[in-house]
């Protein structure tokens, strides 16, 4: 029953609709579960399987020996440990933290100087303000980096970070946002036209599209095809992946 499970579940990897609309697409919600539960399967199948030589595997959960590391130490009192020769600690146990994500305003004082002229008048002079990507903008260079991370790396759509950020007392709103994310592409450009050079400079290039869904794109309706491009290409050692949005 295992194994027909299993070739079932391949069968349908490979040769399935790509589409989301599947039967069981509201089981994905369940990921926890699923997780789980497949993980019991595995074993299962891992029982029933021929034992062979076991192989080394490093553990799929972990983290990165880099990371800053606070040490909690347990003591005993002063009670417990009364006519003890000597203490000592040893290591028994090790947690993976995070610290959650806070807002703050960065309030920005200028100082100014005001001088005396020699035809009597008043001269001030400040100090430099620093530069910002956006001119006047309610975000810091900090929120911006934090935003476009979260929209295109984590695929968290702006309506769930308008509500992370009223939660944490920063009320943004998911137009403003989209706006800022609009004037940044002027900002990026030269580091763009970088990365495409980095790709011409490669042998060859690697592309794939996608189609997507567009709504309301002037002189476009929302049932024609637009597409979404992935180039990669450059030297072996140094790729540069880009993704191109096409309207045609």
């Amino acid at each position: 029953r295992l194994l027909e499970e299993q070739l079932r579940l391949a069968r349908l990897r490979r040769f399935g609709s790509s589409s989301e609309k599947l039967p069981f697409q509201g089981e994905l919600f369940d990921e926890a579960e699923l997780e789980v539960s497949l993980e019991e399967v595995e074993k299962e199948l891992a029982e029933a399987e021929p034992k062979k030589p076991r192989k080394r595997h490093t553990r799929a959960d972990g983290f990165d020996e880099n990371l800053p590391r606070i040490q909690v130490h347990l003591e005993l009192d002063a009670e417990e440990k009364a006519g003890a020769r000597k203490t000592f600690f040893s290591k028994v146990k090790e947690e993976l933290d995070i610290v959650p994500a806070q807002a703050r305003v960065i309030e920005y004082w200028q100082e100014k100087a005001v001088f005396d002229t020699e035809d009597g008048s008043q001269q001030v002079k400040a100090a430099p303000r620093p530069a910002h990507p956006l001119g006047k903008c309610l975000a810091s260079v900090q929120l911006l980096a934090w935003i476009l991370v979260a929209k295109y790396a984590d695929a968290l759509p702006l309506y769930r970070l308008e509500g992370i950020l009223k939660r944490h007392g920063g009320r943004i709103s998911r137009t403003t946002m989209a706006n800022w994310i609009i004037r940044l592409d002027d900002v990026f450009k030269p580091l763009i036209n970088l990365l495409r050079d980095q790709q011409l400079g490669g042998d060859y290039l690697q592309a794939d599209e996608t189609r997507l869904q567009v709504l309301k794109e002037t002189g476009k309706s929302a049932q024609s095809d637009k597409w979404m491009w992935v180039i990669r290409g450059g030297p072996p050692d140094r790729p540069a992946v880009l993704f191109e949005y096409d309207p045609s």
